[in-house]
């Protein structure tokens, strides 16, 4: 969901490319899984006369986007929710079908560039980091989760090498006092981190940034969320409808892959000197597409897409599959 803003308007990454997959037609319906700043929303009803369902957990997202539902009317709906439950959300779609969604997923300019949202480790600001605004905070898993429990979250969703010795630091620290603030846990993580990964001579990320990244993804359980999402988005989409999903790491990139993977049958036989599987599912989707990236022109105008990917597919007729065997 990261994007830049030039001259106050929000420039969504990949815009192109994602309203190339989509194709927006007239009289078309389309969901925006993750209206943030109305990038997508903005691109999709520019490019046809069709209308969109613009779902977001951010009450704030909601609050902003009321200028943008005045200007295209009856065209756009703005719905306060988790696009994982778009299925339920989205209750006055056609029968048959909507035509496309997106998914831009992570947080978004305005959240990680708003000290008091508690995202960013480049300014102090309250450690919270709640998309929602409600649940548990930041601060709260760092008081109240074990020094293992925390290794796991750092490792797991961060990809953290050094979790351990994270998180040995961060309940050192607690103990002498609360950690409430972003500046303190960035602090905390550099002070036992280095700024350089080994061997590599060149100056690396920020030491906080996996930490700041796995405790985000913690909170607002961004990897369960995506996996409702894209069965989400199967139930609702038409035949030839398309899947468009934009993510920033490799984690999210990994559950999209796997998810297309099964969903267009890449899985059913791993192996030609096996016998075919049975009981195979109907694929549900097709024309599952090579990753994209963002061009280097892109990249150089905002800096922020770099390590944006998108990724996208075709829905078929098939019955969409249950969540159980979701990827």
């Amino acid at each position: 969901m990261t994007a830049s803003v030039t001259g106050g308007a929000h420039i969504p990454v990949m815009l192109t490319e994602v309203l190339a997959a989509l194709s927006p037609k007239n009289g078309g319906v389309y969901v925006d899984g993750t209206f943030g700043g109305g990038g997508y929303t903005s691109g999709i009803l520019g490019a046809a006369g069709c209308t969109v369902w613009a779902i977001d957990r951010d009450p704030d997202a909601i609050v902003r986007g009321q200028a943008m539902a005045t200007e295209f009317h009856d065209r756009l709906a703005l719905i306060e929710g988790t696009f994982g439950d778009m299925a339920e959300l989205v209750h006055d779609r056609p029968p048959d079908g909507v035509e496309g969604a997106v998914l831009d997923l992570g947080v978004s300019f305005q959240q990680i560039d708003e000290p008091e949202r508690g995202f960013s480790f480049r300014v102090d600001g309250p450690l919270d980091m709640r998309m929602s605004q409600s649940g548990l905070s930041a601060a709260d898993v760092i008081r109240d989760q074990s020094e293992a429990e925390l290794a796991k979250i750092f490792f797991e969703l961060g990809e953290e090498r050094y979790a351990r010795r994270v998180a040995k630091a961060v309940c050192a620290a607690r103990v002498k006092a609360p950690i409430e603030r972003t500046g303190q846990l960035a602090e905390i993580v550099t002070s036992v981190m280095s700024r350089k990964e080994p061997g590599s001579g060149v100056k690396s990320i920020h030491p906080a940034t996996r930490t700041f990244q796995a405790l985000r993804i913690f909170v607002n359980d961004e990897l369960g969320e995506l996996r409702r999402g894209l069965a989400g988005a199967e139930k609702i989409l038409a035949e030839a409808g398309r899947l468009c999903v934009v993510s920033f790491h490799s984690l999210e990139d990994r559950v999209v892959k796997r998810f297309f993977s099964a969903r267009t049958g890449r899985d059913a036989n791993p192996s030609r000197h096996l016998p075919p599987a049975s009981n195979v599912r109907a694929p549900s989707f097709t024309d599952a597409s090579r990753l994209v990236r963002p061009s280097a022109g892109e990249v150089a105008t905002n800096p922020r897409s770099r390590s944006a990917r998108l990724r996208f597919a075709t829905r078929t007729g098939a019955p969409a599959w249950e969540m159980e065997e979701a990827a």
